[in-house]
């Protein structure tokens, strides 16, 4: 078989795959979910420990392989390549893709749900909002980091390094051979990194699109109506599409040093307009919590108590994360040619985390100083939730405004990156992939993201749980990714 036949049998049978999911879910939207939930349920309850063991050891071999090594001086390339991005650049596209929507939609959300239904305290207290902070810190800090740097890595090794392609399925050619990888098993490998790059790309973007939604009828009565979230898409999908094809160098990168501004602009703002002393109070103290809890916070499964909570919150964070990956860990290889293994795990890692930090803070204790009962009316909405908390700030509608824009940004780079990647997986791992491609998948994207949004009532909820649960495989995927990488750089494998 030609390689050319190879890429139409991974490309085909992917969009048949996505397709049909697709389909089942809006014409038995009530089976599907069933079937979904019973999945993922039978996952949170029988496989919770190892998710959270599995994501344990990857910020433990994360930090092992950058800064205790002996081969965190090795480059992701020739020994003598130098970056082609600049740092700020480079973080700023591989934070983009990595977070996203999902910091704006959750950054004053989840802390203040945490404020709400604390464990082990009352509602409203201080201890309340000790735990709002601390379990905002887990989720969105070195656990989800150290998750996507290990794929990425891998991935980068492979290509830059060793001259393969950019496929997930790369990763197994120092265990298996390339033979191997380049039969059935690679294959089946590479058409789920699709699956879960466009099910996770589309419930994110129709999550989006909700917010955006609920921001312009927050601030201008804009109603909430499928016509007007129609023209959301329609609008977005033409700016990354357009993006996207441009190239990295130009459409991507840019846009991603704009999402960087403005999301920098919005953190120096919203310190300035809130409570800022209490927010370097909260930064210090929750730091510090964090760290001192870390061991013992990030092996939690709710054994003893709880843990529908922790399947509820927790676990799905953990599973969510590790669906992620395929897309996140395959863009952020390949951004990162040229850098050395401490330099990436400092970029992927800790730069990032830093970031997600200092947004929950802020976020946070806006919300949380405007008390409980405040704090019950606003998670009512998550949408609206940032922009309900802004708006008992001065220029907190102006903030709202900017905050709206950061969505459209965010929005626009994450879809542009999984647009991508996905022409990569569809192009055996083509570092530079054809307009026609990315074209193709920039459109299958938005139309599957409508359809859900418009077909069922909750087709995106549906398809995230379905993500999350074929996506348990990837848990092993980058189980193994850990020991390819130690054995490629013990051997020189080529």
């Amino acid at each position: 078989m030609s390689d050319k036949k190879q890429i139409n049998y991974t490309f085909i049978i992917s969009i048949i795959v996505t397709l049909l999911v697709v389909i089942w879910g809006m014409a038995s939207p009530k089976t599907f979910e069933t079937v979904a939930n019973t999945m993922f349920g039978f996952l949170v309850d029988k496989f919770g420990w190892f998710y959270t063991i599995t994501m344990m050891s990857f910020v433990v071999f994360a930090v092992w392989i950058g800064f205790f090594s002996k081969y965190k001086n090795v480059r992701l390339g020739a020994q003598d390549s130098k970056p082609e991005y600049s740092f700020l650049t480079w973080f700023a596209m591989l934070f983009s893709a990595g977070m996203g929507i999902g910091l704006v939609f959750w950054g004053a959300a989840e802390p203040m749900n945490y404020f709400v239904a604390p464990l082990g305290a009352e509602p409203g207290t201080p201890e309340a909002a000790q735990f709002a902070m601390q379990k905002s810190f887990l989720h969105w800090g070195f656990h989800p980091w150290a998750n996507y740097a290990i794929l990425a890595l891998a991935l980068a090794l492979m290509q830059f390094r060793y001259n393969k392609p950019g496929m997930v399925s790369s990763v197994f050619i120092p265990l298996i051979g390339e033979k191997r990888v380049n039969g059935p098993i690679g294959k089946i490998i590479d058409i789920f990194s699709i699956f879960a790059t466009v099910a996770g790309i589309a419930t994110s973007l129709g999550l989006g699109t909700y917010q955006i939604n609920s921001g312009l009828k927050f601030l201008f009565n804009v109603p909430e109506t499928v016509s007007v979230q129609l023209s959301i898409v329609i609008i977005i999908t033409i700016i990354y599409i357009f993006s996207t094809v441009t190239g990295l160098d130009s459409g991507i990168k840019h846009l991603s040093n704009i999402n960087v501004y403005i999301f920098t602009f919005v953190i120096i703002a919203c310190f300035l307009i809130g409570p800022s002393i209490k927010i370097l109070d909260t930064m210090i103290e929750a730091t510090g919590d964090y760290l001192q809890t870390f061991i013992g916070s990030s092996l939690e499964t709710g054994a003893f108590f709880n843990k529908k909570w922790y399947g509820s919150w927790t676990i799905f964070y953990f599973a969510w994360f590790i669906a992620w990956a395929p897309f996140v860990g395959t863009f952020i290889a390949r951004i990162s040619k040229g850098r050395t293994i401490k330099e990436f795990i400092i970029g992927v890692l800790i730069a990032p985390s830093l970031a997600s930090f200092i947004w929950f803070v802020i976020a946070g204790t806006m919300g949380i100083e405007q008390g409980l009962e405040f704090a019950k009316e606003a998670i009512k909405s998550t949408p609206t939730t940032l922009f309900s908390v802004l708006s008992n700030y001065t220029f907190g509608n102006i903030i709202s405004m900017i905050c709206v824009c950061l969505l459209v940004t965010f929005f626009v780079t994450s879809a542009n990156s999984s647009t991508f990647v996905l022409a990569m997986f569809s192009s055996n791992g083509d570092l530079n992939p054809t307009g026609p491609k990315k074209i193709l998948w920039g459109i299958l994207q938005s139309g599957l993201t409508l359809a859900l949004m418009i077909g069922t009532s909750n087709g995106l909820q549906m398809l995230q749980t379905a993500s999350i649960a074929v996506a348990f495989p990837f848990a092993f995927i980058m189980i193994f990714a850990m020991i390819s990488i130690v054995k490629v750089l013990q051997k020189d494998y080529i």
